[in-house]
Parts: structure tokens; sequence; C-alpha cells
């Protein structure tokens, strides 16, 4: 279940550190020039073999995770390359949130910016969450509240930091675009002052190839 508020799922342990982007979507699904069918690639070595057969011991191969919202993740997971493609392969495969301890840098603007909610909680916590699912006789359940900055399980519960611009886009439902349209009146404000104060500017790349044109 989950609305703008809050992601209440199944979560499975993925207890690797350094997970970078070429493992989480391989290269040679990077070939279309559009996002289809990326979820097939996702995790492609974790999830299966050199003869392309499934590893029944993976977490998302087995049929209890089959409706996993949920990733627990190991440190700096997302390092790598700037590849949106690992972002766009885990929204296809179902996937709404990430819980790790630390995550790479660019892999996590990719994400916040893409609708896949990227928590950063203390290392203790993430580790305590990481034990419990492993641990966990049964697929654990995880609720991510997104107006309290929370995160609870059966056992444990932990805050976590959210920047209020990233926030206020989950609350509301809203991309890089629609956050930047609600500003456009102060956007017009600025570019009529800017132009005002410093007009010589205005268009001077359109202005430089008409001189060049007619030289």
């Amino acid at each position: 279940m989950s609305d703008n508020r809050r992601i209440s799922a199944i979560a499975a342990p993925l207890n690797i550190a350094n997970l970078d982007t070429d493992q989480i979507m391989p290269k040679q699904f990077l070939r279309r020039i559009d996002k289809a069918n990326l979820d097939k690639g996702l995790l492609w070595d974790l999830r299966f073999d050199a003869e392309s057969r499934p590893r029944r011991e993976f977490v998302l191969n087995k049929q209890e995770f089959a409706a996993t919202g949920i990733l627990i993740g190991g440190a700096n997971f997302g390092c790598g390359s700037s590849r949106e493609h690992a972002v766009w392969g885990l929204r296809q495969y179902g996937i709404q949130a990430i819980i790790a301890p630390s995550f790479g840098e660019i892999f996590y603007s990719n994400a916040m910016n893409n609708g896949l909610l990227a928590v950063a909680l203390p290392e203790k916590a993430a580790t305590d969450l990481m034990t419990e699912a492993l641990r966990s006789p049964i697929p654990l359940h995880v609720e991510i509240d997104i107006e309290m900055l929370t995160v609870r399980s059966p056992t444990h519960e932990s805050p976590f930091f959210l920047s209020d611009r990233h926030r206020r886009m989950f609350l509301e439902n809203i991309d890089m675009i629609d956050a930047s349209l609600a500003l456009e009146n102060e956007i017009r404000k600025f570019a009529r002052d800017h132009w005002a104060s410093q007009p010589w500017l205005r268009d001077v790349a359109a202005r430089t190839k008409e001189y060049l044109d007619t030289r």
C-alpha cells in the first residue's frame, strides 16, 4: 500500500556494499533509445547465471519476494556511472524505495527526480534493519512515512532526513519540471530584472551569430 504520504511494502534485503549502477543495470541493456523493458535487465548478473537461468538463491527470485516494493541495501548504494537507466529499471520492476546507510551522489539525485525514494538511515539503524530482514522467517514488511520522516518495521523505528524540496516533491507527487513551473512567476521576474540591469547580455548568442553571418 502506498500513497503520497507513505510507502508500505515487502522489503527485500540486498546486503551488498558498493552496489554500482553497472550491476544494477548492465551495459548490454542500454542499447535502446527509450526506457522500455529495462526491468528485464535489472540486477541481471545477480538474478541469472551465465546460461541466463534464474539463481534460485537470489532474494528477488524467491516466490515470497515477488511483491517486493522496497530494497534494503548496503552502504554506497548506486555508486559508479551516472546512468539513469538504473533508476528507471528499478521503478519498472516495482521498487518504490531504497533504504541504505548511504548512496552514490548521482544515483541519489536520479532516484529522487524519478520518484524512487532513497532513504539514508543512520548506519546502526540501517544495520539493525538489514539484520531483521535477513533473520525474519517471512518477508519483512516495512513502512516509510514520508510525512513524519520515519521508517518502521515490526521491531525497529528510525527517523531519516529528507530535504524540504524532495519531501514536497513526494508529498505532492510532482517532479522537477512541476516544481520549477510552480516558481514560474519568480523565474519570469528574475529574467525581467536581469535583462533590465544588463541589457547588453540579452540574446547575445543570436546577435553574435547575426554579426558573423554578415561578415
